[in-house]
């Protein structure tokens, strides 16, 4: 999910994230970015900020990112409302974030706040950050397995577990916060969430929910060169919603089924049309780093950081900056490569664009699922000969239909209209996708069952949890936090 970018001045025993100590980046809420102050003289700077990331393929890695609910244990409430949502303090995130510092984790600082952990010695790579309203994340260090991916992920858990029940708090990967309504929901500490807060319900109606109620899973995967760039993205942000489709998980809102199978999804239809969804632009020929490039400059900006503080510019678009047609605050600063790339983490599109491709259509889930979703999208975009084949396949349609496609699966799911049938076109991919795991050197197609039997007409996550809710859970979402707990 959504955003990070801003550069911190921090006190020099504290640790902030730069653009060069480790790939993937984290996501688009989430940790200091990136610190390149030489100002901007050409579009061919911007460019290049984009194809440093272009590798060989032996070179490609594997980096997921996922985020999850707090809640409040019901036999360590102790006072507090059981399963609410924790604030940052006090027994809260804040407390969580210290108990995790150590040897392997520095701490990452908004002024006095402490907002996130940098990994180090056997956590290098590794980033741990918050959503606006405490969602706890972990951006993964760049792998090269599905194997490795799932160690992670399992690892994770298990290092948190043990701390946060020590506070009394669980956690829960679901898509969408299932029972509280927003105003219930926790604001975090890091300056920039204000910024946010104050500008998305001028953008849409369902940004603040965005923030606050949401999770996702994503994987970061590279690419070659501008053209396998640009074939990969048009074949993944065709089939963003097949896996929205797939990985399902947010059903619930506010103690009740409404009718949705990923409300997150939803959520996504009407929070800033102008960052985020299907850009037609990616999909016409031609497209490469350029026309990347130039739908970034169109968009508003959220803020620029300058001397540890970010300044609220929302609504300005990049472009005009450049051409110096903007007012106070932005009126004599220069604007600075690490300031576009600062931007880039507050666009949205359903796969993003920056020094790798980042998928972005999925609800957070069961841990299986959440690496299903990274073998998915390696499978097809990792192995050539399977890549060439997912293209002609997605082709078989004109990119309308997959841009209609991402309005009717929030609710209706493999059931969503599609030529033929969603379901069989949903059997292809997947089929496809295990091409391309066998393809590889280690034997990963495993991680694809679950995404199989969906395929073959089983439950999704959300229909699954559906079926409890309207009969062994008497229509009472209240066991999901204990049953989808990790």
């Amino acid at each position: 999910m959504p955003p990070e970018g801003d550069r911190i001045v921090e006190p020099a025993t504290v640790q902030s994230l730069s653009n060069n100590e480790f790939r993937p980046r984290p996501n688009a809420m989430s940790n200091p970015g990136t610190s390149n102050t030489a100002s901007i003289e050409s579009r061919a700077q911007l460019v290049e900020a984009i194809a440093r990331g272009c590798k060989p393929q032996s070179e490609w890695k594997i980096g997921t990112e996922h985020e999850k609910f707090g809640f409040v244990l019901p036999h360590a409430a102790e006072g507090r409302e059981p399963l609410s949502p924790p604030p940052y303090e006090p027994r809260g995130i804040g407390a969580l974030l210290e108990k995790l510092q150590g040897p392997d984790w520095a701490p990452i600082m908004d002024g006095e706040n402490l907002i996130g952990l940098k990994g180090q010695n056997a956590q290098a790579g590794r980033a741990i950050s918050l959503e606006p309203a405490g969602q706890f994340e972990l951006s993964g260090a760049p792998v090269v397995s599905i194997q490795e991916t799932e160690a992670e992920m399992q690892a994770h858990f298990d290092q948190v577990r043990g701390p946060a029940a020590e506070l009394g708090l669980g956690f829960l990967p679901f898509g969408f916060q299932p029972l509280w309504p927003r105003d219930a929901m926790p604001w975090m500490p890091k300056s920039r969430y204000a910024i946010m807060r104050n500008y998305m319900p001028k953008v849409g109606s369902l940004g603040l929910d965005m923030m606050t109620r949401t999770c996702t899973v994503q994987v970061n995967l590279d690419f070659s060169d501008e053209a396998d760039m640009a074939r990969k993205m048009r074949v993944s942000l065709a089939l963003q919603p097949v896996a929205t489709a797939l990985f399902a998980n947010s059903p619930f809102v506010e103690g009740k089924a409404n009718g949705l199978l990923s409300n997150r999804a939803r959520i996504w239809t009407d929070t800033d049309n102008q960052r985020s969804g299907q850009p037609s632009v990616f999909f016409e020929d031609g497209f490469g780093f350029e026309q990347y490039v130039d739908w970034a400059l169109d968009v508003p900006m959220y803020f620029v950081s300058r001397d540890g503080k970010n300044i609220d510019v929302a609504g300005c678009s990049f472009r005009r900056w450049l051409a110096g047609d903007v007012q106070e605050p932005l009126k004599g600063l220069t604007p600075t490569v690490g300031d576009f790339e600062d931007h880039l983490t507050t666009v949205f599109p359903d796969v993003r664009l920056k020094q790798f491709l980042e998928m972005r259509g999925a609800d957070a889930g069961k841990l299986e699922m959440m690496v299903a979703q990274s073998a998915l999208w390696v499978g097809l975009l990792y192995d050539p000969a399977t890549l060439e084949a997912a293209e002609k396949l997605v082709r078989e349609q004109p990119w309308s239909v997959y841009q209609q496609l991402r309005a009717e699966v929030p609710r209706l799911g493999l059931d969503a209209a599609f030529p033929g049938g969603l379901k069989p076109f949903a059997k292809r991919v997947v089929e496809l996708a295990e091409q391309g795991l066998r393809a590889r050197v280690r034997n990963e197609a495993g991680y694809l069952d679950p995404l199989h039997l969906i395929a073959d007409g089983g439950p999704n996550q959300a229909q699954y949890w559906l079926d409890l809710y309207n009969g062994a859970w008497g229509q009472s979402v209240k066991p999901l936090f204990t049953e989808a707990a990790i």
